[in-house]
């Protein structure tokens, strides 16, 4: 368990998170994953990646009782430079990223798929941002990429989700499919781009990051700052302790109780 990696003859990589009960990732998996990304990026051999989650749901961010349970800021620190790096590792890939969420998308999981090439989700796969429930921000940059302006205000104010069906009617998410079929439509796909000349899939991955409309490393940075000052002023350690506690209390056994999001 942790981060799966498998590379098949066909130049098609897996990148898989497997980290229960919910994927809520350490530090230590956070980077893990930003380097196994980049490593695949980097082996000419690889053609597409496909990044998805096994268990419950895709990504619920960062692990919040890892954060509670270490003394001073270093999982603060570890989380907020874990998270840079995995995004940032995904964005600048060299091939193009499928991103294949199910279950939920939340937090961290945002940052993921946010910096994706593509995404197929399974139905009902539900995407949010809990951080002002955990006072912290951060991943509004990427959420940014997945949903309408407004509809990324409303929800990052008021922590709700938006489920797959509706990001695929904005255009951001390319099909919805039965979490059964996930797997093979994330491979459908990058079956046809492994297809094609794996010189020219590259080029086009570079020309396409180099016209994004804006810097998506600086503009998560900058939101990461808000977070520190949050913590400094204590509301944010006060509101991971309340979700812990209530994770106790309910022992876990629901889906709001469980997603630990950054």
């Amino acid at each position: 368990m942790g981060i799966e990696v498998t590379v098949g003859d066909d130049g098609i990589a897996e990148v898989v998170q497997n980290c229960p009960p919910v994927n809520a990732l350490t530090v230590a998996e956070w980077f893990q994953l930003a380097d196994e990304v980049r490593r695949l990026g980097d082996d000419r051999s690889v053609r597409a990646v496909i990044l998805r989650g096994e268990g419950k749901g895709f990504n619920a961010g960062v692990d919040i009782k890892e954060m509670q349970n270490t003394e001073g800021f270093d999982a603060l620190i570890g989380a907020n430079r874990g998270c840079y790096e995995a995004f940032a590792a995904v964005y600048e890939c060299k091939v193009p990223v499928i991103a294949a969420p199910h279950g939920f998308c939340v937090g961290g999981g945002i940052g993921l798929v946010g910096n994706a090439d593509i995404i197929i989700a399974a139905e009902g796969t539900k995407f949010g941002l809990p951080e002002v429930d955990r006072g912290a921000l951060g991943a509004a940059t990427h959420l940014s990429r997945l949903v309408p302006q407004h509809k990324m205000r409303e929800m990052v104010y008021t922590s709700q989700n938006a489920l797959a069906e509706q990001l695929h009617a904005w255009g951001s998410v390319s099909r919805v499919v039965p979490a059964d079929q996930l797997v093979d439509a994330a491979r459908e796909l990058a079956a046809s781009i492994a297809a094609k000349s794996p010189t020219v899939i590259r080029a086009a991955k570079e020309s396409l990051n180099g016209i994004d409309l804006w810097d998506v490393k600086r503009s998560y940075r900058f939101e990461q700052g808000f977070t520190f000052e949050l913590n400094l002023s204590g509301v944010s350690d006060d509101l991971r302790d309340d979700f812990v506690t209530e994770g106790k209390t309910a022992g876990n056994s629901g889906e709001t109780k469980t997603e630990k999001g950054k």
